[in-house]
C-alpha cells in the first residue's frame, strides 16, 4: 500500500542522491566554503545577553513599567554592589571606609560611589534616625561611659587602659559605681576576649562600637554595602570585568584582609550577569566536550565503521557551524537559554546520520554496491527522516509566536538547525562516504544487532499493557502536583559569590531585592499612595523621599544637645601620646594582674567577679606565653585601642546634628528617590517570605490592586511566570495541532496516526510525573521540554511505523536496523542532554535533566509500548482513510 507524503518523495530523494554521489567532490568543497564562512562570521559578530528580563517581550505591560522606572532612575541599572564584612563592626566600617575612599579616586571607572554610611550627612545626623526610645538608651549609656571615654581620648594608650581597669577594681572594692557595673563588666570581658584571641593566634580587635553603645552587634552591623555604577563595555562578553578586576586590585593593595580581617564580596546586576555567564559557558563547555565524546563512542558502537563515524562527525560539525552562522544573522545575540543550542544540535542532528548510515549498511549488505546503497537508503528512509525533522522543527518553532523571546530565539535557531542537519545528512554525509575509503561489512548478524532481539517484546504484550495502565493511573494522581518556579535567582549557580552574597544581604528587608517599586508623577502622589499600603498585612513598610525626614526631631535634638554638653568637653581636649618604655608597660601589666589577684582574694560573687577572674587568668597566661615583649604589647595595644580614635571622632561628628527637612536633604539621597523630571519612587517592602510563591502572589496582587503600574522583582517573577506558562500552553497546543496535521497528511490512516501519537502522550505523562517524583520544578529554562517532547519524541515512532508499513509485519520491522537506529539515536541524544545536566548552572542543568528524562520516556514508549500496540492492532487489518 503506497501513501504519498508529497508528490512522489522517494523519486525526489533518488534524483537528489544520484546527483550528490556523482558530484561528491563539488558538494564537499561547497560545504567547506560555507562552513568556513559561517565560522568566521559567527566568531566576529555573535554575542551573549545575560539579562533574564530580556528573555520576555518588551511589549508586556510589566516590562514597560520596568523600563519606565529604569528610564527615570538609570542609576539603579547596571550596578555592582560591594559587601564588606568583618568579625566586628569596627573592622567592617574601617575596611569599608578605606575601600570607599579608594574607589572615589577613580570616578572615570567607578562613577558615583554610593556609600550612605560614609556620607557626611549621615555621619552628622545618624542619631536622628534612631527611635526616641533607642536614642534615650544610647544617651544614658554614653553618659555613663563619659569618664572612661574622656581619659582614653586624652591618652589612648594601653598604660591608661590598665590604669582605668585598676580604678574600676578600686571603685568596686569601695562600692563606688563611678563607672556602672554593667559597663565595667563589659570592659573587662572585652579585654579578656581580645587577649584570648591574640594567644589563640586569631586576633580579634575590641569593638568600641559595642562597648560604647552597650548593644551587641547584629549581622547587619558586621557588614557595609557600597553601590557603584561603573563604566561598562557591553560589546564584551564581560562588560564589567575592568571594574571588577580593579576592585579586587584595590582591595589587595589596601590589605583589607590583613589589616581588618575583612572580606570583600561583589553582587548586583553586573556581577550576577558576569558570574552567570561564566557559569553557563563553563557548564556548556564541559557539556560540549562530554557530549561529543559520548557521541563518538556511541557512533562507533552503533555503526562499527571508522569511515561512517568520521563522515557523520564532519557532517555534524559542519551543520553546527552553519547553524551558528544562521543564529548570528537571525538574532545576533544569544540569551542564557538559546546559548544551549549547540549541545542540543549535537544530540539531535546526529540522529539523521545514524538512521541514514544504518540504512545504508543494510542495503549495502543486500546489493554490495556502495552508490546504490546510498541512493536506496535515502529512497527508503528519506521521507521518514524528513517527517521527523519537520516534526522536531515544529516543536522548536512553536515558541516563535509567544512572548517568551528567550525560548522563541532558541526555537528559531534549533528548529532551523534541525532542517540544516537534515539537508547536510543528504548532501555532505553521502558525499563524504563516497570520497572516503569504502567500508567492508565483516560483522556477523549478532554483531550487527548488538545481541539485542527487539522482536521478543511482542511476547509480553499483556504484561506491558497492564504496566502501562497502572502507570497512567499513577500519572493522573501525580500530574496535579507538578510545580512551577519562575524565580530567576533559582536559575543561577547558588555557589557563586554574587548569588551567595545576595542571599546574605536579603535577610535585611531594606537591602532585599524582593521589594516592589512604584513610579509616581510627584512626591506628594507617592506619599498619598504610601498611606494606602499601611493597612495591608502583606506590607512591612514603605519608603519615599519623605521617609528620610526623621520623626520627633525636636525631642531627639534636645537629647543630643544635652549629651553634647556632657561629652564634648572631654572629647575635644588635646590627645597626648607619650613615648612609653617597655619597662613602664611591663610594670603596669604586672600591677594590674596583681590587683586583679588581690581583688579576687576578697569574698565576692556575681558577673563582675567572674569576669575579673577570667581576665586574671588570661593575663597570667599572656605573661607566660609571650613574656610581655614589646611586640606582644604593641599588638595588644593595637587590638585594644587601634579603632578607638576613629570611633571617638565619629561620636564627635554625631553630636553635631541639625534638623532635617526635605529641602536640606543632600542630592546624593534626593536623586535616588526623585528623578530629574520630578517623578518620585515609592518602595514597598514585603512582610512575608518571598521565597514562598503563595506569599509572593498575595503580595503582588494586593499591591497591584492599589498600584497597577507596580514593578520590581516580585512583580517580574509573578508576571513572568504567567507569561511563561501562557507561552508554554500556546506552544504545546500549537505543536500538538501542527504535528497531528502533519501525521494525518503523511499517513492518512487512523491506525498509524494513533500508533504515532499515543506513545507520545504516554511519554509526556511519564515526564511530568518524573518531575514530581524527583522534585524538579519547571522554570524559565526547562519549560521547553514538554513542547519539544512532541517534536523530538515523535521521530522514533515515525520511523517504526513507516518501516513496519514497508515490511507488512511487525516482527520483520523489529529485527530490521530501524529499532537499532532508534536506540542509538536516543542514546546519543541522552548523552548530549545528560551532559547538559552536569552544568553548574541550575537553569541549564535542569533543562538537561528533564530533556534526558523526556528522551528516556519516549525511547521506552517507542521500543516497548509502540510494538505492543502494533501487536494488538496488526497492520494487515487496517484500511486506508481517504482525507
Amino acid at each position: 500500500m503506497k501513501i504519498n507524503i508529497i508528490s512522489d518523495p522517494k523519486r525526489l530523494f533518488v534524483i537528489w542522491l544520484s546527483w550528490v554521489t556523482q558530484h561528491a567532490m563539488l558538494v564537499v568543497s561547497l560545504a567547506a566554503i560555507l562552513t568556513v564562512s559561517a565560522a568566521f562570521y559567527a566568531t566576529k559578530n555573535l554575542s551573549i545577553n545575560t539579562d533574564t528580563e530580556d528573555m520576555l517581550s518588551s511589549e508586556l505591560p510589566f516590562r514597560k513599567n520596568s523600563k519606565a522606572l529604569s528610564h527615570a532612575f538609570p542609576q539603579f541599572s547596571d550596578n555592582i554592589v560591594i559587601v564588606v564584612d568583618a568579625p566586628t563592626a569596627d573592622q567592617a566600617y574601617d575596611a569599608a571606609d578605606a575601600l570607599s575612599n579608594g574607589l572615589k579616586i577613580n570616578p572615570d571607572l567607578f562613577g558615583k560611589v554610593f556609600d550612605p554610611v560614609n556620607e557626611p550627612f549621615f555621619r552628622h545626623n545618624g542619631l536622628l534616625y534612631l527611635s526616641s526610645k533607642d536614642l534615650e538608651e544610647l544617651v544614658d549609656q554614653l553618659v555613663e561611659a563619659q569618664p572612661f571615654l574622656g581619659r582614653l581620648n586624652a591618652s589612648p594608650t594601653i598604660l591608661e587602659l590598665f590604669r582605668l581597669v585598676e580604678q574600676i577594681l578600686e571603685n568596686r572594692r569601695n562600692a563606688n559605681d563611678q563607672i556602672p557595673p554593667k559597663l565595667a563588666t563589659k570592659a573587662l570581658a572585652s579585654i579578656a576576649e581580645v587577649m584570648e584571641s591574640q594567644l589563640a593566634g586569631y586576633p580579634k580587635p575590641l569593638s568600641w562600637r559595642e562597648l560604647i553603645s552597650g548593644i551587641q552587634s547584629s549581622p547587619g552591623d558586621l557588614q557595609r554595602i557600597i553601590v557603584i555604577q561603573p563604566t561598562t563595555n557591553f560589546s564584551s562578553l564581560q562588560p564589567a570585568s575592568k571594574a571588577i578586576d580593579e576592585i579586587r586590585t584595590i582591595t589587595a593593595k589596601l590589605k583589607l584582609k590583613q589589616k581588618f580581617n575583612a572580606r570583600v564580596r561583589l553582587t548586583g546586576s553586573l556581577a550576577l550577569s558576569q558570574e552567570e555567564l561564566q557559569s553557563v559557558v563553563e557548564g556548556l563547555g564541559l557539556a560540549g566536550f562530554i557530549s561529543v565524546s559520548l557521541v563518538i563512542i556511541l557512533l562507533y558502537w552503533g555503526l562499527r565503521s571508522i569511515t561512517l563515524v568520521i563522515s557523520t562527525l564532519i557532517t555534524l560539525i559542519s551543520g553546527l557551524i552553519l547553524t551558528a552562522g544562521f543564529a548570528t544573522i537571525s538574532v545576533g545575540t544569544l540569551n542564557l537559554i538559546s546559548i544551549s543550542f549547540a549541545v542540543l544540535f549535537i544530540g539531535l542532528s546526529v540522529d539523521f546520520g545514524i538512521h541514514y548510515c544504518l540504512r545504508y549498511q543494510e542495503y549495502l549488505k543486500k546489493s554490495g554496491n556502495h552508490t546504490l546503497a546510498l541512493v536506496a537508503a535515502a529512497e527508503s528512509g528519506g521521507h521518514a527522516l524528513a517527517l521527523a525533522a519537520i516534526a522536531a522543527a515544529i516543536g522548536f518553532f512553536s515558541f516563535l509566536p509567544t512572548d517568551y523571546l528567550g525560548l522563541a530565539e532558541l526555537g528559531l535557531i534549533a528548529g532551523t538547525g534541525i532542517l540544516i542537519a537534515l539537508v547536510t545528512s543528504f548532501t555532505l554525509l553521502p558525499a563524504l562516504i563516497v570520497l572516503f575509503p569504502k567500508i567492508k561489512l565483516t560483522m556477523s548478524e549478532n554483531q550487527q544487532t548488538h545481541g539485542l532481539r527487539w522482536d521478543r517484546i511482542l511476547g509480553y504484550k499483556k504484561s506491558i499493557l497492564t504496566i502501562v495502565a497502572a502507570g497512567i493511573m499513577v500519572s493522573i494522581i501525580l500530574i496535579p502536583k507538578v510545580n512551577f518556579d519562575f524565580d530567576p535567582l533559582k536559575l543561577r549557580d547558588q555557589n557563586t559569590e554574587s548569588v551567595s552574597t545576595l542571599y546574605d544581604i536579603m535577610s535585611e528587608r531594606r537591602s532585599s531585592p524582593y521589594s516592589i517599586t512604584i513610579l509616581n508623577n510627584s512626591l506628594d502622589e507617592a506619599n498619598r499612595l504610601s498611606q494606602k499600603f499601611s493597612s495591608l498585612l502583606t506590607v512591612h513598610a514603605t519608603e519615599t523621599l519623605s521617609s528620610l525626614v526623621p520623626e520627633d526631631q525636636d525631642e531627639k535634638l534636645e537629647l543630643i544637645e544635652n549629651l553634647s554638653f556632657i561629652l564634648l568637653p572631654s572629647l575635644t581636649i588635646d590627645t597626648l601620646n607619650p613615648k612609653l618604655t617597655l619597662s613602664t608597660l611591663q610594670k603596669s601589666f604586672d600591677s594590674l594582674n596583681a590587683k586583679l589577684a588581690d581583688f579576687l582574694r576578697e569574698p565576692s560573687t556575681g558577673n563582675f567577679s567572674q569576669t575579673a577572674a577570667r581576665l586574671n587568668r588570661v593575663m597570667s597566661q599572656f605573661k607566660k606565653e609571650t613574656e610581655v615583649t614589646q611586640s606582644a604589647l604593641d599588638q595588644l595595644e593595637m587590638l585594644l585601642l587601634g579603632s578607638l580614635p576613629k570611633r571617638l571622632y565619629e561620636l564627635r561628628q554625631a553630636l553635631d546634628s541639625n534638623k532635617i527637612t526635605l529641602s536640606n536633604l543632600p542630592d546624593s539621597l534626593r536623586n535616588r528617590h526623585v528623578s530629574t523630571d520630578g517623578k518620585a519612587k515609592l518602595e514597598v517592602y514585603p512582610e512575608r517570605n518571598m521565597q514562598s510563591r503563595k506569599d509572593l502572589k498575595t503580595f503582588v496582587r494586593e499591591v497591584q490592586k492599589i498600584a497597577p503600574s507596580a514593578t520590581g522583582t516580585p512583580v517580574t517573577i509573578f508576571e513572568a511566570g504567567i507569561t511563561v506558562i501562557r507561552a508554554f500552553t500556546q506552544a504545546t497546543i500549537t505543536t500538538m495541532i501542527l504535528i497531528t496535521i502533519l501525521i494525518l497528511y503523511a499517513t492518512r490512516q487512523l491506525r498509524e496516526i494513533i500508533l504515532i501519537l499515543a506513545p507520545l502522550f504516554l511519554a509526556t505523562l511519564m515526564t511530568a510525573s518524573a518531575s514530581v517524583i524527583f522534585s524538579i520544578s519547571f522554570n524559565f529554562a526547562n519549560i521547553i521540554v514538554l513542547p519539544l517532547l512532541f517534536g523530538l519524541g515523535i521521530a522514533g515512532n515515525i520511523h517504526m511505523v513507516i518501516r513496519e508499513r514497508g515490511m507488512d509485519l511487525t516482527e520483520e520491522m523489529m529485527i530490521s536496523t530501524t529499532p537499532r537506529a532508534v536506540v542509538f539515536s536516543a542514546l546519543t541524544t541522552i548523552g548530549s542532554f545528560g551532559s547538559i545536566a552536569l552544568s553548574s548552572h541550575p537553569g541549564t542543568s535542569s533543562m538537561g535533566v528533564l530533556l534526558t528524562i523526556a528522551i528516556v520516556s519516549t525511547l521506552t514508549c517507542t521500543l516497548i509500548v509502540l510494538p505492543t500496540m502494533m501487536g494488538f492492532w496488526p497492520y494487515k487489518n487496517t484500511k486506508e482513510i481517504k482525507l
